[in-house]
C-alpha cells in the first residue's frame, strides 16, 4: 500500500497548470499572474500634498513664522489655478496637486486666521519638500509592477487597478466537481427517516473546494445505482478535477471502481496507507488536451476531508499554478498525552496554538471518522507515525495546519 507521500508525489505528477484566461480584475483576487504588468502612467502622477494644510515657499516661513495672502482652495481632484509666490499660500486638501512656485506644504494644525484675513503659518522647520508626495515617487511609466507567478491578494489588485487594468491575464481557476454518493442520503434541510443521514460530504467539500481557491460545481447526490452514478460522473469528467465522495471502499454498493472503469477513467493507485482515509481513489481521464483528475474519496466525513487535505488540495494548488504545493508542517508540543494504536499513520483532529513562537497541540476527543462534530474544533491534524505508543505531555509531535 502507498505511503501518503508515494501518493502525493504521484497525485501531483498527473498535475500541470491550468492555460492562462483574461479575467475581469474583480475576479482576479486569489488568482496567479500569467503575464508581466508594467504601469502605464507616473504614480503619483504629480507632486501632491501629503496633508491637509498650506502650500507654501518654504522661504517665507525662514524665521518660523509667517502671515501670507490666501490665493485659493484645492482639494484632491481640481487644479490648482495660481502661481503661489514669495507672500502667498494657497489652501490644500490631502492629495490635491501642488501648485506651481510652492515648494513645501505646512499642516493646517499649525495655521490660524489673523485679524486681516490672512494667514497666519507657525512652523519652525519648514524645508523645501515638506509634506509633497514627489510625482513618480512611488511608481514611473514603464515601470514593471508584478510579474508572473505572483498570487493576486487584495493588494495586488490594488496595484493592477492603478495601472489602469480593469482585466489581467492569469492561470485559469480550477473548476471542480463535487458527487456525493450513497441511497442514505439526503439534503442537508430534510428530516431524515430511519437508515438516512443528511449530505453533511458534499457541503463540505464544495466549501473546501472554494476556500481551496477554485471553482466548484455541486453535482448533488447520486444512488447507489450504475446508471445514475455513470450520468453524473460523466458530467463531472467534463471539469479539471471530479470529486466523489464514498463508494470507493469494500462495500455491497461501493460502485464507483467500477463505473469509473466504465467511463474509461483509469484508475492510477487505490487505497493508501492512513487513518483516517484508506479507502482513497485516485485516476484520470485523458480527453483532449487536459485530463480530468478524479479522486474517490471516503464516505465517512473526516476521512473525506483529511484526504481533501493531504491530496486534493495541493493539486488545486498546483493547477492554479501556485507554489504553496507543499502542506504547512510545523512541530509542536502535546499538552496532553494521546495514544496510537494500529499499523498506519494516523491523522488525528487537533487544535493547535502558536504564543510568543512556542507551539502547542491539544489532541481532540475524536470519536472516528464519522465525527465530524470534534472536526469543527480542530485546525490542525496531529500526524502520528504507525505503531503502538503513548505520547506523553511535552513530547514533541508533527502537525499539519488545516487550510493552508
Amino acid at each position: 500500500m502507498l505511503s501518503v507521500d508515494e501518493a502525493l508525489k504521484i497525485v501531483l505528477a498527473h498535475a500541470t497548470p491550468l492555460p492562462p484566461v483574461r479575467v475581469a480584475l474583480g475576479d482576479a483576487l486569489g488568482c496567479v499572474l500569467a503575464e508581466e504588468v508594467a504601469s502605464d502612467v507616473d504614480s503619483p502622477p504629480h507632486d501632491k500634498a501629503m496633508v491637509d494644510g498650506y502650500a507654501v515657499v518654504a522661504a517665507d516661513l525662514a524665521s518660523g513664522r509667517a502671515t501670507l495672502r490666501l490665493l485659493e482652495v484645492i482639494t484632491a481632484g481640481e487644479v490648482p489655478r495660481l502661481i503661489v509666490e514669495p507672500g502667498t499660500t494657497t489652501r490644500i486638501m490631502t492629495g490635491a496637486p501642488i501648485p506651481a512656485g510652492a515648494d513645501a506644504v505646512v499642516m493646517v494644525e499649525r495655521s490660524s486666521i489673523a485679524p486681516d484675513g490672512r494667514i497666519a503659518l507657525d512652523e519652525a522647520r519648514t524645508v523645501a519638500g515638506q509634506n509633497i508626495f514627489r510625482r513618480g515617487r512611488s511608481l514611473v511609466r514603464g515601470q514593471v509592477v508584478l510579474r508572473p507567478g505572483a498570487r493576486l491578494r487584495s493588494i495586488e489588485v490594488g496595484a493592477l487597478a492603478e495601472v489602469g487594468r480593469g482585466e489581467v491575464q492569469v492561470v485559469r481557476r480550477p473548476s471542480v466537481a463535487v458527487l456525493a454518493t450513497g441511497n442514505e442520503l439526503v439534503a442537508p434541510s430534510a428530516m431524515p427517516d430511519p437508515g438516512q443521514i443528511r449530505n453533511s460530504n458534499g457541503p463540505m467539500l464544495v466549501a473546501a473546494v472554494r476556500e481551496a481557491g477554485a471553482t466548484p460545481v455541486d453535482l448533488g447526490i447520486a444512488r447507489d445505482d450504475v446508471d445514475d452514478l455513470a450520468r453524473l460522473i460523466e458530467a463531472g469528467l467534463a471539469h479539471d478535477v471530479l470529486l466523489l465522495s464514498g463508494g470507493v471502499s469494500a462495500g455491497v454498493l461501493d460502485l464507483v471502481p467500477a463505473v469509473l472503469k466504465s467511463l474509461a477513467v483509469d484508475e492510477v493507485f487505490h487505497k493508501v496507507n492512513l487513518k483516517p482515509g484508506k479507502p482513497l481513489w485516485f485516476g484520470h481521464k485523458v480527453a483532449g488536451t487536459l485530463p480530468t483528475l478524479v479522486f474517490g474519496l471516503p464516505g465517512n466525513p473526516v476521512g473525506s476531508l483529511v484526504c481533501f487535505e493531504l491530496f486534493v488540495r495541493p493539486v488545486i494548488a498546483k493547477l492554479s499554478g501556485r507554489c504553496d504545493i507543499a502542506a504547512l508542517r510545523v512541530s509542536a508540543t502535546l499538552t496532553k498525552p494521546v495514544a496510537q494504536r494500529g499499523d498506519r499513520p494516523t491523522y488525528f483532529p487537533a487544535a493547535y496554538c502558536e504564543t510568543n513562537a512556542y507551539r502547542r497541540v491539544e489532541p481532540l476527543p475524536w470519536q472516528g471518522s464519522a465525527d465530524l462534530a470534534t472536526l469543527v474544533q480542530a485546525n490542525s491534524l496531529l500526524v502520528l507515525p504507525p505503531g503502538d505508543k503513548t505520547y506523553a505531555e511535552g513530547e514533541p509531535v508533527e502537525v499539519h495546519l488545516l487550510g493552508n
